[in-house]
């Protein structure tokens, strides 16, 4: 492992940043193939269903491939899926080094890949870059090991802890380099979770905001559908918009959504886990939620959510009953907190931004 090794990983994981957002429910990958300190063939997987990175490499290297070494951020396929194994077609086109950022978690892969490769006479090297492979999957690696879509749990507070003031007026809290931020994330979500009284309170339009030609999934809880007939969610030529709602909610609201193109789906339980598993069934991998206290604290109950998310303003708005990010989680101790870890900081002009990780079984 070389210091050319690492810049090489680095550009496969710029190369498969390239397709953010639109190769759910694979993953994102990145190819690159060197001869004598040459790159002669890059490549990323665009979407699910098209080739995969190590094929455009290859097809773009030619015969120059023979004896060459090609980088790749996640273990090549070793299976007949939409497309032929990758291992085959890099056996078959000669190479003599195979640099793998990380092993692919899918049992259909794990290892098999790289068994394929060293059968063949191929070195291969494995863990070049890992932590930064893991982190840029990490929603793929949980869609796989735990049958669900990544959740994460974003929001915006004041300093004083209130997403809204008592009025429930929220805009705006924090700033325009904030929000900006907001629409980059969610460039990189399959879906959005919102609950029925963000529609009331905010009217969301949800987008990327032009930071993306491909928009997320827009996804509303609403148990009785008590919806507004009228809103920007309803517009689904700029995205699509499903509304998950309960067995006995309002017909007529029902069909006033679905004649517009809005997906209706009704659940014998509407909660959070049902619609992960309903996301999960459609292929997502990462659900980014919008939502008020009351869902966000059912989510992060039932396992939904794996990463967090917080905007903190310095502002303050204080007022007893002002809503705050998460409601009651049935915690009555300090020492029973839930602990972020992985934590990491930044200011965005005067808002400070916090990262961190909910590892929790699911």
């Amino acid at each position: 492992m070389t210091e050319f090794d690492r810049a090489m990983m680095q550009r496969c994981l710029e190369l498969a940043r390239s397709a953010i957002g639109r190769t759910a429910p694979n993953p994102m990958v990145g190819c690159v193939i060197v001869s004598d300190g040459e790159i002669i063939g890059e490549g990323f997987h665009p979407k699910a269903g098209e080739p995969h990175a190590e094929v455009f490499a290859l097809n773009q290297a030619g015969t120059r491939s023979r004896g060459a070494t090609l980088y790749v951020n996640l273990e090549p396929c070793n299976h007949y899926g939409r497309t032929p194994p990758c291992s085959k077609a890099i056996v078959e086109a000669g190479l003599s080094r195979v640099v793998v950022g990380m092993v692919d978690p899918n049992p259909k892969v794990a290892g098999g890949g790289i068994e394929t490769l060293k059968n063949a006479g191929i070195e291969v090297t494995v863990g070049v870059e890992e932590s930064d492979c893991q982190i840029l999957n990490e929603a793929f690696v949980h869609r796989i090991l735990h049958r669900r879509p990544f959740g994460i749990l974003k929001y915006a507070m004041t300093i004083d802890g209130k997403i809204a003031a008592t009025t429930g007026h929220s805009s705006w809290i924090t700033g325009e380099a904030s929000r900006h931020q907001v629409h980059q994330l969610r460039t990189a979500c399959d879906a959005i979770v919102i609950g029925g009284n963000t529609v009331r309170k905010d009217n969301p339009h949800l987008t990327t905001h032009g930071l993306s030609e491909q928009q997320p999934l827009r996804v509303i809880m609403s148990r009785s559908l008590d919806l507004p007939m009228s809103a920007n969610l309803w517009d689904v030529e700029i995205a699509p918009t499903i509304v998950f709602t309960g067995t006995n909610s309002n017909e007529a609201v029902q069909n006033h959504l679905t004649q517009q193109g809005v997906e209706v789906v009704n659940l014998g339980k509407l909660v959070p886990a049902e619609v992960m598993k309903d996301l999960y069934d459609r292929g997502l991998n990462t659900v980014l939620w919008e939502c008020g206290g009351t869902l966000a604290a059912q989510a992060i109950k039932e396992n939904c959510v794996q990463k967090v998310w917080a905007f903190v303003a310095p502002k303050i708005i204080g007022g007893k009953t002002a809503p705050t990010p998460i409601d009651d989680l049935g915690l009555e101790k300090m020492s029973d907190a839930i602990e972020l870890t992985r934590v990491t900081w930044k200011a965005i002009d005067s808002d400070l931004l916090i990262e961190g990780y909910l590892d929790r079984n699911g």
